[in-house]
């Protein structure tokens, strides 16, 4: 039965997530996280699609390839300013960004190596070169089967002299992108804006029925390759970022993002080649209830990221953290508010939980140890319910 714990009424923490900055115990767990595109820490399926992709373009081109692999930790002006990020961007915000201190941050993606890489090219001519630049990349996100903290992503640059680079040679790249990633499916693109880019596009693939997003892209910004020491009249680009995960998990048909890293025997297999999902028999799902109350402004992102930097090691027993319903303070019934504890500019949220690990089962008691871990990350009231 649930337990209420008045105790912590006037006396409860200041939650560890208030934190402008990752402690160090959470960046060295963030830092500790296999990068699956990396063939020195052991093969996986991630690389053969990347790879075939490189492929792909290179002969589409006959242009010469340039890896580049670079630890996370990146200065916050490499990830936002010098791809001409507006200083009052939200995407910069405490909430969505994994800040390490005020000037340096994990990347929220792999395009913030791009800037630094340009500059290796001033002075060169005849260049005509594909930047691949693979890796992790660190969010705040919700938890779901498709969905982590550390996605893998790809920045694909090209990188040119002589002839501008124009919209008919994107949307080439498009083309031999998405037919090495998914051979003979179609797609469209829409018109999207990025700081850094020009004639921006989301492409999207037909796949069972559905158009999903596979990628974005645009020319390289001018702004872009002058802040680098090119000069825009004598250099071009194109510029194309993809999630990895997604690109596997539509190519091999895989049903949750966590197959990937699984060490079931039958799962793991299944990572070290490109050949269809073979059905692997799901373990029972356990699902626990839980009425919290957080910030007004928390959403299903944020709230991901605490249940998942809560749980550390059994953040993978997670299949979903799903808000069934959210109510302001403001329209709570005075005995509901008085019963929480809730205060202005707080909301109380039912979340629902889904626990089921793709590699063992978990006893009662370790459900309700998990679900009492989530409670206390995202719960900011005065009065606890603890099972």
């Amino acid at each position: 039965m649930p337990l209420t714990d008045h105790s912590t009424r006037s006396t409860r923490p200041v939650p560890a997530h208030t934190s402008d900055h990752l402690t160090p115990e959470q960046l060295a767990r963030a830092l500790a996280v296999r990068d699956l595109t990396d063939p020195a820490q052991g093969p996986h399926a991630l690389q053969m699609l990347l790879d075939a992709v490189v492929a792909a373009l290179r002969r589409r081109w006959g242009c010469t390839v340039r890896v580049l692999r670079r630890p996370p930790l990146v200065a916050v002006r490499e990830n936002y300013d010098r791809l001409g990020y507006d200083p009052g961007d939200i995407t910069r915000a405490r909430r969505y960004t994994r800040y390490v201190s005020p000037t340096v941050m994990l990347r929220s993606h792999t395009s913030a190596e791009l800037p630094t890489a340009l500059e290796e090219y001033a002075g060169r001519d005849d260049v005509d070169e594909l930047l691949v630049v693979p890796g992790l990349v660190y969010r705040r996100d919700v938890v779901d089967r498709t969905h982590v903290g550390e996605p893998h992503q790809v920045d694909l640059w090209r990188v040119r002299t002589g002839a501008a680079t124009t919209d008919a040679d994107l949307r080439e790249m498009v083309g031999v992108l998405v037919d090495a990633v998914l051979p003979g499916a179609r797609w469209t693109v829409t018109e999207v804006e990025h700081p850094y880019t020009v004639g921006g596009l989301q492409v999207d693939v037909l796949h069972d029925g559905r158009w999903l997003e596979l990628a974005e892209c645009g020319r390289t910004h001018p702004d872009v390759l002058r802040g680098s020491g090119l000069d825009p009249q004598r250099w071009s680009g194109l510029a194309l970022g993809m999630g990895l995960e997604r690109a596997l998990m539509l190519r091999k048909g895989i049903p949750d993002i966590r197959y990937l890293r699984a060490r079931d025997p039958r799962v793991a297999a299944q990572m070290l080649t490109l050949e269809p999902w073979r059905h692997v028999s799901p373990l029972p799902a356990t699902r626990r209830d839980l009425s919290v109350v957080v910030a007004a402004e928390e959403d299903a992102e944020t709230l991901g990221d605490r249940v998942r930097s809560a749980l550390a090691d059994d953040a993978d027993t997670v299949e979903s953290v799903e808000v069934l319903a959210r109510t302001p303070h403001e329209e709570l019934p005075e005995r509901v508010r008085q019963r929480l504890g809730t205060a202005p500019g707080q909301a109380n949220v039912l979340l629902r939980v889904v626990l089921r690990p793709v590699d063992r089962t978990l006893t009662s008691e370790q459900a309700n140890a998990i679900r009492n871990a989530i409670y206390r990350a995202v719960h900011e009231g005065p009065v606890m319910e603890l099972v």
